[in-house]
């Protein structure tokens, strides 16, 4: 079992690992076959259920959602190539900055400068 603090990037080479991989051995291959789209499904429903159980459910229920999320969230992530490395990267530019100054630079960046 990885140390805590590596094992989400463990996590990750595993989930690389079951690219290509039989659909009917590795639900992560069945994930990853099913492309962005089925995955995004899973990640929008364990998101609900993250937030069912964090207003209404034990903490370990939480903890237990929460956790599904990451996973779902890891696969997405494969699905389109990306790594956690790179979530990251932009979480680290964006250490030190205010939560409300770096959502406005992006809406400015994504939707125009509509000012």
């Amino acid at each position: 079992m990885p140390e805590r603090g590596t094992v989400l990037a463990a996590l990750g080479d595993v989930i690389e690992s079951r690219r290509g991989g039989s659909v009917e051995k590795s639900y992560t291959s069945r994930l990853l076959a099913g492309g962005p789209e089925a995955v995004g499904r899973k990640v929008t429903e364990e998101a609900g259920e993250l937030v069912a159980a964090a207003t209404g459910e034990t903490d370990e229920r939480v903890v237990a959602e929460a956790a599904d999320l990451l996973y779902h969230t890891l696969v997405l992530l494969a699905s389109r190539g990306l790594t956690l490395s790179e979530v990251e990267s932009e979480l680290a530019r964006r250490f030190g900055v205010s939560g409300l100054e770096e959502k406005a630079s992006r809406g400015a960046a994504t939707n125009g400068d509509k000012s």
